[in-house]
């Protein structure tokens, strides 16, 4: 019965986190188009795995595909076969089920070790923090990367709390899923995590040390996971996938700057700031009252202690290793988040428990007096400023998400000022946040669509295009969008008098020339400019900046 009883705090944990996990993700996930670049680009590589009826070589744009491991692309295909059609909301579901397993299992690792009221608390914090908001909703990897990385760092941390053998092998495991999902940043940020942490706690009280037996099998199990599908890349082309993979991609991601996507060693604190907002006003107090669990030796709780050791280094150890990445990217540190939410909900626990309110008072002011000043800011720049019709349709909207968390945050302040009343807290400031990011997807992101012409000018082109017609784009944002959105392959075509057309793009004389018929996207101050090359041009649509033209009429070779 007492085990019973034990083991009911953990599961009501996990269920509390997987439902608002649920409600900040799922509502409105299939609302508008994907996203330029990264969504249409890894969109179109799980679309391809139908095209091509191939699920162990990627491809993009018709062309083997080595950037990425395959787990997010298997997914996406697999979501894809299941509703019958690639869309945007079988694209993202990987993503949004990934994030609701990460809330999930945050409370139940965290209800484990310091009650079933700090595992909902981490749940539901992690939950309704802005960056697991966005990144739950994207078709992207990271949201598979990060539960990954969080079930080998919770494992290996309950093996070296209790001995047993299994939890280091369950840790491996999932290593190996978080290598399929974003390749040896998995198991590596795992290790820089929890190595540290026996260093740390083995200093304070006796900590178990893996086994011989559990260390080989648990390799053995990553490595029957891991290896198969990178070795049968190595078969059709021996090395070249590792070089693309691992080399160019992962070493080279850290060593050198890809895609210009470079930034200062202080990076990572802004996009921490904002990506933990709204509870990122109760962190520095949560960061004071775990030193002060620490320091507290006489009527410390050893099981939270290790907790709170291993939220300290799971913030710190990621944050050094990504601040001194060259290539940067703010869902990088989305993987720590968890440790965050954490040392959060355990500050949340010492409020209630104590009674003491003011320090939780004064933080929980600093939401709404935030939010009320972006607010009075977006009502000053509506009225001082003339707006294109789409934005002023979206302004109703964003001051209704700022009203409800700006309502959501005061009344946590109110509920925090009331002792008998502050375990309620978190779940308000949660409730405004769940609300604010459906009301942001359901009526705020469908405005965005009319500044996305790429895929309008698609389903023109997907209409009207005859066998053996050829589809390019010049100067446009947007060349990922429009593969996704008709079919392989898409030219990318160097301006006309392009001065490098190896590196700028194809020649478009070559293109136009050649072609049956060409669909060209080209910028709309470009419509009537761009050369004929002896054939027949007319501009079909124009659609914001953007501008459709088909050239057709005699071959020019």
């Amino acid at each position: 019965m007492l085990r019973s009883q034990a083991s009911q705090g953990p599961t009501r944990a996990a269920i509390v986190g997987a439902v608002v996990a649920a409600l900040a993700t799922l509502p409105g996930l299939g609302v508008g188009t994907l996203w330029d670049n990264s969504e249409t680009a890894y969109g179109e590589v799980a679309r391809e795995i139908l095209l091509s009826h191939n699920w162990i070589v990627m491809h993009l744009n018709g062309v083997p595909y080595f950037v990425q491991p395959p787990l997010y692309f298997w997914a996406g295909a697999a979501f894809s076969l299941l509703f019958g059609h690639p869309t945007a909301f079988a694209l993202r579901l990987p993503s949004a089920l990934a994030t609701i397993a990460l809330a999930a299992l945050t409370g139940y690792a965290v209800a484990r070790q310091a009650g079933s009221r700090v595992g909902a608390y981490a749940a539901v914090i992690l939950s309704t923090c802005l960056m697991q908001t966005v990144i739950g909703r994207l078709a992207i990897m990271d949201a598979l990367l990060d539960v990954a990385v969080a079930m080998t760092v919770f494992w290996w941390f309950r093996g070296l709390e209790t001995g047993r053998d299994r939890y280091h092998v369950y840790g491996w495991i999932a290593a190996g899923g978080g290598f399929l999902a974003k390749g040896l940043v998995a198991p590596a940020v795992a290790l820089l995590v929890v190595v540290p942490y026996y260093l740390w706690n083995r200093r304070c009280e006796p900590t178990s040390f893996p086994s011989a037996r559990a260390l080989i099998v648990g390799l053995l199990a990553f490595v029957v996971i891991a290896v198969p599908w990178p070795l049968a890349l190595i078969v059709h082309y021996r090395l070249f996938p590792l070089e693309k993979l691992i080399g160019e991609y992962t070493i080279g991601r850290y060593t050198g700057v890809v895609e210009n996507q470079s930034g200062p060693v202080w990076y990572y604190v802004p996009v921490i700031i904002l990506g933990f907002f709204p509870w990122i006003a109760f962190l520095p107090m949560a960061v004071v009252n775990a030193v002060a669990q620490l320091r507290n030796r006489v009527s410390q709780d050893r099981q939270v202690a290790r907790l709170v050791r291993l939220s300290i280094v799971w913030i710190v150890m990621p944050l050094l290793f990504f601040s001194f990445a060259r290539t940067k990217l703010p869902n990088y540190v989305a993987l720590e988040f968890p440790a965050l939410a954490v040392l959060t909900a355990l500050y949340f626990e010492a409020v209630v428990r104590s009674a003491r309110t003011r320090s939780a008072v004064i933080s929980a002011a600093i939401v709404p007096v935030t939010i009320g000043a972006l607010a009075l800011a977006i009502w000053l720049f509506t009225r001082n400023n003339r707006l294109t019709g789409e934005v002023a349709l979206a302004v109703p909207p964003l001051l209704g998400m700022a009203v409800a968390i700006f309502a959501g945050s005061l009344l946590t302040a109110l509920l925090v000022a009331r002792p008998s009343r502050a375990r309620a807290a978190p779940y308000a400031l949660a409730f405004a946040a769940v609300v604010g990011a459906d009301v942001l997807a359901v009526t705020v992101l469908p405005h965005a669509e009319a500044f996305k012409p790429v895929p309008r000018l698609a389903a023109v082109i997907e209409r009207n295009r005859n066998p053996g017609d050829v589809v390019a784009i010049s100067g446009v944002s947007g060349g990922n969008a429009l593969l996704f959105y008709t079919q392989p392959v898409v030219r990318v075509l160097a301006p006309p008098g392009g001065s490098d057309p190896q590196n700028d793009g194809m020649d478009p004389r070559a293109v136009i020339c050649d072609a049956s018929r060409a669909w060209v996207v080209v910028p709309a101050t470009r419509a009537m400019q761009d050369p004929t090359y002896g054939r027949e041009r007319r501009v079909v649509a124009v659609d914001r900046k953007a501008a459709l033209l088909l050239y057709d009429g005699p071959n020019c070779r």
